[in-house]
């Protein structure tokens, strides 16, 4: 787990992970230069569970980074990832676990997710299914928070980019990097994690992680020696960026129902 200024949802997302059925793990938190009071509940839990590592970066370095730095303490046979506002549903490291021991062809497994607010639920995500290269283009093919991975596919492609040109598309990259280096994965249909959203968030993402997202496809494309019409994809966040508030709102609002 990365944190950054989530003090208000972290307890309960920690709450999540100790009401797992499958008990066998610990769990690495990396506080990424808080401002607010994140460390110190993070570091109350750890006080509290023997479990728990916790670490922290002197400044705000991004998600990238100090995944990176979680990743320098694991030495378990698979991964999690989490994000420190969000729910993790009981039974989803039970089937995850499950399915990577059962599947040693994957190095991969996520889950749709489920999106939340204060008012509740306000639209489930969906999956299923091995992504293949060509899907790339068309956006991340995994969901990135619910993901379990086994460790040595990260170890093998050096975990997580840290340029600034990746920054909020850091797991889009690391597949590729994973698929090209020969490992797969797989997207289950059961949602097994609940996102903290906003429904009517508008132009959350700045342009230039919408650049970034651009930049990705287009590594995609070269990577896997897809058709040039492929690059019509990378297009796609371009506009979206540059689209008027209010109709990227109503859109928006209409994909949330």
């Amino acid at each position: 787990m990365g944190v950054y200024n989530c003090e208000k949802y972290l307890q309960q997302a920690l709450g999540s992970l100790y009401a797992q059925t499958y008990r066998d793990f610990k769990i690495i938190i990396c506080d990424d230069g808080s401002s607010d009071a994140t460390y110190d509940v993070a570091a109350r839990e750890a006080a509290a569970h023997s479990n728990i590592v916790l670490i922290r970066n002197q400044k705000n370095m991004g998600l990238n980074y100090t995944l990176n730095r979680c990743l320098e303490y694991a030495d378990t046979e698979y991964c999690a990832r989490m994000d420190g506002d969000d729910i993790s549903m009981p039974s989803r490291f039970k089937t995850e676990v499950a399915f990577l021991d059962e599947h040693p062809q994957y190095a991969i497994v996520s889950a749709p997710m489920k999106y939340f607010d204060d008012g509740g639920v306000f639209r489930t995500g969906k999956g299923g299914g091995e992504p293949q290269p060509k899907d790339f283009p068309k956006g991340t093919p995994f969901c990135h928070a619910p993901c379990m991975v086994r460790t040595d596919a990260y170890k093998a492609v050096g975990g997580y980019g840290v340029s600034d040109k990746l920054l909020r598309v850091e797991d889009y990259h690391l597949w590729i990097k994973m698929y090209a280096k020969g490992y797969k994965g797989y997207m289950l249909e059961e949602p097994l994690y609940m996102m903290r959203d906003d429904r009517n968030a508008a132009h959350r993402r700045s342009f230039k992680a919408r650049v970034n997202e651009a930049r990705v496809k287009a590594i995609a494309i070269k990577t896997f020696r897809l058709p040039v019409w492929n690059y019509i994809y990378c297009l796609k966040p371009i506009i979206l960026g540059l689209m008027p508030s209010g109709i990227y709102s109503r859109l928006r609002q209409r994909k949330n129902g």
